[in-house]
């Protein structure tokens, strides 16, 4: 009987934590956004978001690029 509840346990913490990781939920807050880049819309992908902050802003210190909101503007984190 310990031996199916140990099991179980193992089981769903297994699966907890896969959840987790796959979702993004423990995402590190440690990049703020600094500055924006582009027109807006930005028409791009992350990449080209990303391409664009590093031209403008340098890499250090941006480390990337998110194209993000309902107006789609380019969005560098530091």
């Amino acid at each position: 009987m310990a031996k199916n509840i140990n099991s179980a346990v193992s089981i769903t913490v297994f699966l907890f934590v896969l959840l987790v990781t796959s979702t993004e939920i423990l995402k590190s807050e440690a990049q703020t956004f600094c500055f924006e880049c582009g027109p807006v819309p930005f028409l791009g992908t992350n990449t080209d978001c990303f391409n664009c902050c590093k031209t403008k802003y340098g890499s250090p210190p941006v480390v990337s690029g998110v194209v993000e909101g309902s107006e789609k503007h380019c969005h560098c984190y530091c």
